[in-house]
C-alpha cells in the first residue's frame, strides 16, 4: 500500500526519516515458529527475566491519543475522480451525495501517508534477528501477560470456536499494537482518501489505487453500519483499525461480534479483536487439527539443489520426502503426512535461516505477507505463554 504526488517538506521528510527505517523493517519478510522458534531458549529466558524486572519498574504516564496530523486542504470535491466516487458510492449504496459532498469537504490531504508508501531506499540487507529484537523484548512480553490474564476467557473461547491456540492470537494482537497501546493516530478517511486518489508513482500505481478506494468504500459502509462518524475512524497511515490493524474491507468480511453486544468495535472490545483474529486466520486457511509446532528449523546440503523451493508462494505444497530428496534435514521430525514449504530467514552479513514451515504458518502470512512477521507472531505468542507460566 503506498503511493501520490505533492512534495514532502523538510520538516516533514526529516521527521520521516526515522519511522521510514522502523517501517523498513516491519515492512521486510517474517517469519513464524510454534513449538520450534528460530529464538533459542537461551535468547527467550533472557527476554523473559528482563520483561519480569521491567515489570517491577514505575509505568509511564498514558498520552491521550489524538490523531498525527491535520493534513492539507486540497478540496477534493472539485477532484473529476473523487466526484465520479461518490456518484458511485450514492448510486451503488444509497448515500446521500449532498452529505457526501459535506463530508469529502472536510477530507484533508495527508503527504506522510504517501512518503510512507514510496519503496524504501536501497539500504542493509534483511536481518531476522534484528527484526525479531523488536518485538521478543520486555515491554511486549509484559504487556502480553497482562492482556492474556484480562482477556484469558475470551481467548480460551475463541481457542475452543475457532482451533487457533491463544498465543497466536495474543501474538498477533502484540506485534500489531502492543496489546491496543499503538493503534495508530491517522484519520482514516485522510490517510484512504489520499492513497485512493495521490497514490505516489510507481509501476502498480492504478492497481493501488484501485485497492485503496475499496478501502475508503468500505469504511464509509461499515461507518453507516455501526452509526460511527467516520471523520472520528483513527488507525495506522494505511487506514488500519483498531488493536488487530484490521483494513476496512477485513472488518466488513471477518470481524466478529465476540462480546455478545450486538455491535463490532475493534478499537475498544478486546474480546471482538480476539474473535476476529481467530475468524480471520480460520477464514485464511487456518486448521485445528494440524500440530501445533508449524515450522521446523533445518540445515540445507551445499548441492543447493534445494534452492528451487524457495519463493514458492505463501503456501505449503511439497512432501517432506521431496524436499529432504534435495538436502533439506531437520533435527525434528516433522509429520510425514503434511506439505510443507521452505522459507529463509535472511541475517544479513550472517548465515540464513531455513525452515520447513506447514500450513498454519502460511495462514499467518496471510495477516502480512511476511515470513519475518509470522515468525515473530509465533516467538512473541511463545514468550508471553513462558513468561505466564513463571
Amino acid at each position: 500500500m503506498r503511493r501520490f504526488l505533492p512534495t514532502t517538506t523538510s520538516t516533514t521528510s526529516t521527521a520521516l526519516s526515522s519511522l521510514l527505517l522502523s517501517l523498513l523493517l516491519a515492512g521486510s519478510s517474517i517469519t513464524h515458529a510454534a513449538e520450534n522458534s528460530q529464538i533459542s531458549a537461551a535468547e527467550r529466558a533472557r527476554a523473559i527475566k528482563a520483561a519480569k524486572q521491567a515489570a517491577n519498574k514505575p509505568a509511564a504516564k498514558k498520552v491521550p491519543a489524538k490523531f498525527d496530523f491535520e493534513g492539507e486542504f486540497v478540496n477534493y470535491a472539485n477532484w473529476t475522480d473523487v466526484r465520479a466516487f461518490l456518484d458511485d458510492m450514492a448510486a451503488k449504496h444509497g448515500f446521500d451525495r449532498a452529505e457526501l459532498d459535506v463530508l469529502i469537504g472536510k477530507v484533508r490531504y495527508v503527504d506522510t501517508t504517501v512518503q510512507l508508501m514510496k519503496p524504501a531506499p536501497p539500504g542493509k540487507p534483511k536481518n531476522w534477528q534484528a527484526y525479531s529484537a523488536r518485538f521478543i523484548e520486555p515491554v511486549r512480553i509484559n504487556a502480553g501477560v497482562k492482556f492474556w490474564q484480562e482477556n484469558a476467557e475470551a481467548l480460551a473461547r475463541a481457542e475452543r470456536e475457532y482451533g487457533v491456540p491463544a498465543n497466536i492470537i495474543v501474538g498477533i494482537i502484540g506485534v500489531e499494537t502492543v496489546y491496543g497501546r499503538n493503534t495508530g493516530r491517522f484519520r482514516v478517511l485522510d490517510a484512504l482518501t489520499t492513497l485512493a486518489f495521490s497514490y505516489p508513482e510507481s509501476p502498480n500505481r492504478t492497481a493501488r489505487m484501485a485497492f485503496f478506494k475499496g478501502e475508503l468504500e468500505n469504511a464509509l459502509l461499515f461507518a453507516r453500519k455501526d452509526g460511527i462518524d467516520p471523520l472520528t475512524l483513527l488507525g495506522s497511515y494505511a487506514g488500519a483499525i483498531g488493536l488487530p490493524q484490521f483494513m476496512p474491507s477485513s472488518i466488513m468480511k471477518y470481524a466478529v461480534d465476540f462480546d455478545g453486544d450486538s455491535h463490532i468495535d475493534l478499537r475498544n472490545s478486546t474480546a471482538d479483536a480476539i474473535g476476529s483474529v481467530a475468524h480471520f486466520l480460520v477464514e485464511h486457511g487456518w486448521k485445528r487439527d494440524d500440530p501445533a509446532t508449524s515450522v521446523y528449523p533445518v540445515t540445507v546440503s551445499p548441492s543447493r539443489v534445494w534452492e528451487k523451493f524457495l519463493g514458492q508462494g505463501l503456501e505449503a505444497k511439497f512432501p517432506l520426502a521431496e524436499l529432504q530428496q534435495a538436502g533439506v534435514s531437520s533435527v525434528a521430525a516433522p509429520p510425514q503426512n503434511m506439505l510443507y514449504g521452505l522459507i529463509d530467514l535472511q541475517n544479513g552479513s550472517e548465515a540464513t535461516e531455513y525452515s520447513l514451515a506447514s500450513n498454519n504458518f502460511f495462514a499467518i502470512t496471510q495477516y502480512n505477507r511476511s515470513y519475518f512477521y509470522a515468525m515473530s507472531v509465533i516467538d512473541l505468542g511463545k514468550a508471553v505463554s513462558e513468561a505466564r507460566a513463571r
